[in-house]
């Protein structure tokens, strides 16, 4: 059975920037979680960020593949460089998902970390941006594809086999 790594805030657990959680109670979640499908994991917490924490955001050029090439920086709405802490929060879901054989991730899109179709402008306005955070950059450097939230039920389709082509390039 596929497994598939899953941001813990996705499930319930209040390890988002401000202490709350995103999705709670999703039907396919609930299920791949009987089915023991699940990996959980929050890479900013795994990399020692604390909950509550101040909002952050990737700043410079381009998105988390900036970041991890080094030409773009995570920054906190407080002013502190976090680059280091959200390449290492990557680098810990990777090593996971490697543990654990996953090949999919459902990460919260929107996150400088788990963001998979869109982040923030680094103007800490709210901004919206196509792009993706250095996690999901990572994962995806690495051959493991990501799906946000709003894509649960594609990778769901994917993995029972319901999509007709069968396997997602």
């Amino acid at each position: 059975m596929e497994r598939v790594l899953v941001s813990a805030c996705l499930l319930g657990s209040k390890v988002r920037y401000n202490g709350s959680f995103r999705l709670d109670h999703h039907p396919v979640l609930a299920r791949w979680q009987s089915e023991g499908r699940i990996v959980q994991i929050c890479p900013e917490v795994a990399a020692g960020f604390s909950t509550p924490r101040p909002p952050a955001e990737i700043q410079g050029a381009g998105d988390g593949h900036a970041v991890l090439q080094g030409h773009g920086r995570v920054i906190e709405q407080t002013g502190s460089d976090v680059t280091h802490l959200y390449r290492e929060a990557g680098q810990l879901a990777l090593d996971l998902a490697r543990e654990t054989g996953c090949r999919y991730a459902v990460l919260t899109d929107g996150s400088p970390s788990c963001g998979s179709s869109f982040i923030y402008d680094g103007s800490f306005s709210g901004t919206r941006v196509a792009g993706q955070g250095t996690t999901t950059a990572l994962l995806e450097e690495n051959g493991i594809r990501v799906f946000s939230e709003d894509r649960i039920g594609e990778l769901d389709d994917l993995l029972t086999g319901s999509n007709a082509a069968g396997h997602v390039d």
